[in-house]
């Protein structure tokens, strides 16, 4: 007589025999998707595919197109028919934005370095059940997710440092991020304990471990934190409007913000240019367009480098927290 093992796998597991016929079945969400599954599927990610790339490609196209070619669409264009650069010209051409674009690279890079520092510091030292002040300062941190000082208090010890119309005010205020950090603590409260110790027991001290262990591990978690307090700086805009009243050390999303949102025209009155294929004057739709592609280009630069690293990075840290 011949036995089936899996009606034998099955009544074992359920403590008695399976009537023929009766085939055990998988959860509805292991099952494979049926062909109008895959096809709705397909249908959802073109609509989000298009609903993000078409406003970009408008906002590419109108900072290239010409006078004549934004009159006759009356606005905003989406078949391009001659590249005109004229806007481009224009604002890298001196001025107020080729200021901001400097101030928000410098903000930007300085800041990423200072918040990168403090967190990973901070982190380790949160980590090591016998630093000074342990439960403390971990706790401190953690009650900020529940409790902010307010916008006041925070204006107030700003200009009380005499942070006021500095580049500092753009940083310090924001410089360490309390998610970040709790992600960083979480990966590294994943590395083996093992491995500290044997480093301890070669000579090692509490900053050669952190240089030449943990942050070689770490590597995916610090490129990932990295590019949230980077983008989180080149698009720092709330900053600049409570601690920055000099034109010339705006932001460029400051200036982004006078351009489109209030309604301010770019000043193009030395932009004249002699340039093959260039006009002289820009209209001000094309330079607006051109402001916002200037904002974007960077993160979108970025962004492929560090892509790769999220899911190692993040959800590692999250799942070992």
């Amino acid at each position: 007589m011949t036995v089936n093992l899996k009606d034998a796998a099955v009544a074992s597991a359920t403590g008695g025999p399976q009537p023929r016929g009766r085939r055990s079945r998988r959860p509805p969400w292991e099952e494979p998707p049926t062909p109008l599954g895959l096809f709705g599927k397909g249908v959802v990610l073109v609509l989000l595919v298009a609903a993000v790339l078409v406003p970009l490609w408008a906002v590419l196209v109108t900072s290239l197109a010409s006078r004549e070619t934004i009159d006759a669409a009356g606005g905003m264009v989406m078949v391009p028919r001659e590249v005109d650069p004229s806007a481009y010209v224009t604002i890298f051409n001196g001025g107020q934005i080729t200021r901001a674009v400097g101030i928000s690279t410098l903000v930007t890079v300085l800041g990423t370095t200072l918040s990168l520092t403090l967190t990973v510091l901070a982190a380790y030292g949160l980590t090591r059940p016998g630093s000074v002040a342990h439960r403390g300062l971990l706790f401190f941190f953690l009650l900020t997710f529940l409790i902010f000082p307010g916008l006041v208090p925070s204006y107030l010890v700003v200009t009380g440092l005499g942070l006021k119309d500095s580049i500092w005010s753009l940083i310090l205020p924001s410089a360490i991020s309390v998610f970040n950090l709790v992600v960083i603590r979480a990966f590294f409260m994943g590395v083996p304990g093992e491995l500290l110790d044997s480093a301890r027991i070669d000579g090692a001290g509490e900053f050669r471990i952190l240089t030449r262990i943990m942050l070689p591990l770490s590597k995916a978690v610090i490129a990932v934190v990295g590019l949230f307090y980077a983008v989180g700086y080149w698009n720092a805009y709330f900053n600049s409007v409570l601690y920055i009243d000099d034109n010339d050390k705006f932001p460029i999303q400051r200036v982004l913000q006078s351009y489109i949102l209030a309604g301010q025209s770019p000043n193009v009155s030395g932009a004249s240019v002699s340039l093959p294929g260039v006009t002289a004057y820009p209209p001000t739709l094309a330079v607006k367009m051109a402001v916002v592609v200037v904002t974007v280009v960077p993160a979108v630069i970025v962004y492929p480098f560090v892509q790769r690293h999220f899911t190692k990075g993040v959800i590692t840290g999250a799942v070992k927290g």
